[in-house]
């Protein structure tokens, strides 16, 4: 631990140590300014000593002596640079030129300091005046002359020129002070040539140039090479003539071997040599133009030239067709006449003519008759001949026009539907263009086209309200008048009627369907061209059946309906029109099965058969009380007639709740008490199950005679008649509960 604490201290005092030096090393020496300064001053004359003086204004250290590097630049490029310990330096130009003109600056580094002064201008004025010289001032035309262009003391990149007045001779550039070139001339009748030259010098943007130098007088001989050109008979012939060139120079240069001499027409040399012969040539319509003689002797040309213009013997032939326009299976007549001949040298019968056909001698005549076939066509020609002279026609191709053949008829996109808008092609595999359509309908025209182009097509717009409507349609097509009228064969498609709105049919009749029966779904179309796609609909709007048959009709059987199958039923039909026509919509109610009905009937029946025997027995018991009133004095002994009085068990009575029993014996009246008995359990009126309700009548057969009856006391027996004491309309309320219950039964039997 002690040794790491050691090891950081030390590193501390290097790093501090490291800082000081660092820090005394910057700061020991300051440039605080350079400047460059030229003397005597900024533009001077060509030939003066300049001198530019670099200056650097430095702070230091006291005792210290810095290390100076001076670096000089002219137009931004390094000249050169000096070590030193002065504090400022010369850099000198004796005896300055232009091209020491530029931007100067200057630079003074110290240590890792640097600092560059501002640009300043050197201009030098003044050009040396070149000087010219030649080691010749006369000289034959051709031969060379030494011309040397010098600008003695002259620095840097120099470009020279020689010239002739305005004209420039020669320019090279060279870093050297003088040029040196050979230059030959061309004689011009009273030639001097009037030599000097100059030199430029760029600085940056702007050039320099000289004065002109010296001027030097050249004289050139000429050379007397020139030829002499000659012509015969004349330099104006007839075709056929014969011609003779000769070029003829000066005996003094005839014999010299470099000479050259040559005939030439345009660009075609015809002949060398020609100082020593003759060129012949059968003068042609073509040949007219200038002949030129050409006398050449090292690099020195010569010439002299004749026009020299040739009449036709007789004109180029013309190859000509009658008639212009011919069908296979006419006739046609190619005849070769020329227009002009010279008559002072021929007649047109010495003239012979020559037709060929694809380079094929047809016939040895001016005239060739034909019928017209496709082995006659092909491209025709004709040669005409007279002494020696042979001119060809331009080629004519002869191509016989083909007549139309039977043109087809179709639709454009099959099948047609009635009713709607269809295209008719008519087409002619064969027949040269231009080619006239015309589209009929039982005789009558309805439409004309012409087909021009062979990417072109007839297309007519028709549309047909019946299907056999369709064969009524025809084109014709013609191409060489009413003489080539074709006719196709009648238009024969497919034709598709659309579907008329459908006839929907229930069997049986709505009204008379029953449960459990089978219903038929009929669904016609009164028109419709097969396959017809028949659809049928119920409640849910969605297909119950689908299917496409080849006739007008279609069905579909609902098996042993139920009620759930009631509501409205539609169908719609369709074919290859694509027209969707729906039927009217028709309800289907499905009513009970007739057994249902019956039992229904029968059940309500028996209801009805129970409610009046209940009414019936209620009545009649009801009378039975009312007639029998028990005298007086029986009254004391009715209760010892209770027991004897049946029990429930024997009297199904349905009521809710009883009236006591009084019988009145002194005033003769019967009344019912107004307290309840008491009943006992056993004694509770009970009601039986409503589906085993039994009715028990009591039948009096006679009125009881209140004094026959006999009356017993202690275990005799009473005779008395029971009354109920109330209104005669009350009715028993477990008996309207039983026949609720019966009622509510009803449907659920029915369903």
């Amino acid at each position: 631990m002690q040794v790491k604490k050691q090891l950081t201290l030390r590193a501390g005092t290097f790093l501090i140590l490291f800082l000081f030096t660092s820090d005394k090393a910057n700061t020991e020496f300051i440039i605080k300014s350079v400047n460059l300064f030229i003397q005597p001053r900024n533009e001077v004359q060509r030939g003066t000593n300049v001198s530019l003086i670099c200056q650097a204004e430095v702070s230091q250290s006291p005792g210290s002596n810095p290390n100076y590097e001076y670096i000089f630049y002219k137009d931004y490029e390094m000249l050169l640079t000096e070590k030193t310990t002065a504090t400022h330096w010369f850099y000198s130009i004796p005896d300055a030129r232009v091209f020491h003109s530029g931007k100067y600056e200057c630079a003074v580094v110290i240590g890792h300091q640097n600092k560059k002064s501002g640009s300043t201008d050197l201009t030098v004025k003044g050009l040396l005046t070149p000087v010219l010289s030649v080691d010749q001032q006369r000289l034959k035309e051709g031969d060379n002359v030494t011309a040397v262009c010098t600008a003695e003391g002259e620095m840097g990149s120099l470009m020279f020129s020689f010239r002739d007045g305005p004209v420039e001779l020669y320019r090279k550039s060279t870093n050297t002070q003088k040029v040196e070139q050979k230059l030959a001339f061309e004689h011009k009748r009273m030639r001097t040539v009037n030599m000097f030259c100059y030199y430029s010098i760029s600085l940056g943007s702007k050039i320099e140039i000289s004065n002109n130098s010296n001027v030097i007088d050249i004289d050139i001989q000429e050379l007397g090479i020139t030829p002499e050109i000659n012509v015969m008979p004349s330099a104006n012939v007839i075709e056929g003539d014969l011609l003779t060139f000769s070029c003829n120079v000066d005996m003094t240069y005839q014999k010299n071997s470099e000479l050259r001499i040559s005939l030439v027409h345009g660009h075609t040399t015809l002949g060398l040599n020609m100082g020593q012969k003759t060129y012949n040539m059968s003068a042609k319509a073509n040949d007219s133009g200038q002949y030129e003689c050409i006398a050449s002797l090292g690099a020195i040309h010569k010439s002299s030239s004749v026009n020299i213009t040739v009449n036709q013997l007789f004109s180029v032939p013309a190859l000509s067709i009658h008639p212009p326009e011919v069908f296979e299976g006419e006739h046609f007549d190619i005849t070769c006449h020329t227009d002009i001949i010279a008559s002072v040298r021929i007649q047109r019968e010495d003239i012979k003519y020559f037709i060929y056909k694809e380079k094929t001698l047809v016939i040895s005549n001016y005239r060739y008759s034909n019928t017209a076939r496709n082995v006659t066509n092909g491209k025709y020609m004709c040669v005409a001949k007279a002494n020696g002279i042979i001119k060809e026609s331009s080629n004519v191709l002869f191509r016989a026009k083909v007549l139309v053949s039977q043109p087809e008829i179709r639709v454009d996109a099959p099948p047609v539907i009635v009713d709607k808008h269809f295209w008719i092609h008519c087409h002619s595999q064969n027949g040269s263009l231009p080619i006239i359509y015309t589209l009929k309908r039982n005789n009558i025209t309805v439409n004309r086209t012409e087909v021009s182009n062979p990417h072109e097509k007839a297309r007519f717009i028709a549309m047909i309200s019946a299907p056999s409507d369709i064969s009524s349609y025809f084109c014709e097509a013609e191409n060489n008048g009413k003489i080539s009228v074709k006719m196709s064969q009648r238009l024969n498609e497919t034709v598709i009627v659309p579907v008329g709105k459908p006839l929907f049919t229930v069997i049986p009749i709505p009204g008379n369907i029953e449960e459990g029966e089978d219903v038929t779904l009929i669904c016609g179309i009164p028109k419709g061209s097969p396959p017809i796609n028949f659809s049928f609909y119920g409640n849910s709007h969605t297909p119950i059946n689908t299917t496409t048959v080849q006739s007008n009709s279609s069905s579909f059987v609902l098996s042993a309906v139920s009620r759930q199958k009631s509501g409205n039923y539609y169908c719609e039909a369709f074919n290859l029109a694509n027209k969707l026509s729906k039927s009217d919509i028709i309800s289907i109610e499905v009513s009970l099965a007739k057994w249902k009905k019956i039992l229904t009937v029968a059940f309500c029946l028996l209801i009805l058969a129970l409610v009046v025997i209940f009414i019936v027995l209620r009545y009649k018991a009801k009378r039975g009380r009312e007639t029998y009133n028990p005298p007086a004095s029986q009254a004391a002994h009715m209760p010892d007639l209770m027991p004897a009085f049946p029990k429930s068990d024997d009297f199904l009575i349905h009521e809710s709740h009883y009236s006591g029993f009084s019988v009145g014996v002194n005033n003769k009246e019967s009344v019912w008490s107004e307290k309840p008995p008491d009943i006992s359990d056993e004694g509770i009126l009970q009601l039986p199950n409503e589906g085993d309700v039994e009715y028990t009548e009591v039948v009096h057969s006679q009125p009881l005679d209140p004094t026959r009856i006999p009356l017993r006391k202690g275990t005799d027996t009473v005779y008395s008649e029971l009354q109920t004491q109330g209104s005669p309309d009350h009715i028993n309320h477990r008996e309207l509960t039983s026949l609720l219950h019966l009622a509510k039964l009803l449907p659920f039997l029915l369903f």
